[in-house]
């Protein structure tokens, strides 16, 4: 089983798992990564959230190690130099590729031997992750008989089949079905309760909002927001639907001035004291209230509201993006 990979002692992982300080890319004159500031605490679940183009890719590359930063420095697992901590990480990288003729369980077996583990145990572990996925059918066949789904499985269980202590996962949910995305999720989750960091961009805010103890919302280079989805809802005043059987009268005055009407209904955010003397207002001036309603701004609410409309809309894919460098 995937969760019986057991990963170095937890006890010699520093606080942070990951750290980027003052980090600056370029390409030419674009700015991909411009002054970021990041720190992953070890044995959480960090989602960097953003549309495609704005830096995610090359953020993750350069605390990776794959690229260096042109400023700035960076940590990973305590260790200065990144790639000397390679055989205790595993990266999915957002570019797929399988050798088409190797068989699923020796594509698994044959990605832990570049991290360092034997093929033999390699074969073993890979053999019995398939199996567990219900997938042990397809353990030898070629990748090139495999649906893209499958596929990406078995790129997924190569890229943890030698137990990292950090996973490092590029846009995983690209490409997935409802059903390959749940599987994905609670792959994810059993890796955490193992006490692996996981690591992983996405444009899909609603597998942020599930999965991440924390977040970086990445637009344009820079990390807009750092902290708890809860933190970033937050920011956002909740929002009160109330229809009433009155239209008028002197409970009126008691709505906040930002109150908009709309097909009978009364929309208003939150007043800073709380919905109580409101109630009372309501009550006592006979407004007969039908319905009435207090939404929790969502995720999507709060990326909106930090990162900016255009962003937003990037993220649903309403605009084109250029290629990231």
């Amino acid at each position: 089983m995937i969760g019986d990979i057991t990963a170095s002692s937890p006890a010699s992982i520093p606080a942070y798992a990951v750290e980027g300080h003052g980090l600056v890319k370029t390409f030419g004159s674009f700015r991909a990564v411009d002054g970021i500031d990041i720190a992953v605490p070890a044995g959480t679940i960090y989602g960097v959230l953003g549309p495609n183009g704005a830096g995610k890719t090359t953020l993750l590359r350069t605390l990776l190690g794959i690229i260096d930063p042109d400023e700035g420095h960076r940590t990973l697992l305590g260790e200065a130099q990144p790639l000397r901590m390679a055989s205790q990480v595993g990266y999915l990288p957002e570019e797929r590729g399988l050798y088409p003729s190797m068989k699923a369980y020796e594509a698994v077996a044959f990605m832990g031997a570049l991290r360092g583990l034997p093929l033999a145990e390699g074969r073993k572990r890979a053999k019995a992750m398939l199996d567990a996925h219900g997938m042990g059918a397809a353990m030898d066949k070629p990748i090139r008989q495999l649906s893209k789904g499958m596929a990406q499985t078995v790129q997924l269980f190569g890229t943890i089949v030698h137990g990292p202590r950090l996973i490092v996962l590029d846009e995983p949910f690209s490409g997935l079905d409802a059903i390959n995305q749940e599987k994905l999720e609670a792959l994810i989750r059993q890796q955490a309760r193992d006490g692996v960091t996981i690591l992983f961009s996405t444009h899909v805010i609603a597998h942020a909002d599930r999965l991440c103890e924390r977040i970086a919302i990445v637009a344009g280079g820079r990390i807009r927001f750092e902290g708890t989805p809860g933190d970033a809802r937050d920011r956002l005043r909740s929002q009160v639907r109330l229809r009433t059987r009155t239209s008028d009268g002197a409970w009126r005055r008691a709505l906040p001035a930002d109150t908009m009407a709309e097909e009978g209904t009364w929309h208003f955010a939150l007043p800073d004291e709380g919905i109580e003397p409101l109630l009372r207002a309501l009550i006592d001036g006979q407004a007969g209230i039908e319905s009435l309603s207090i939404e929790r701004p969502g995720l999507h609410d709060a990326f909106v509201a930090i990162a900016g409309e255009a962003a937003a809309r990037q993220m649903q894919g309403d605009v084109p993006q250029e290629a990231q460098p």
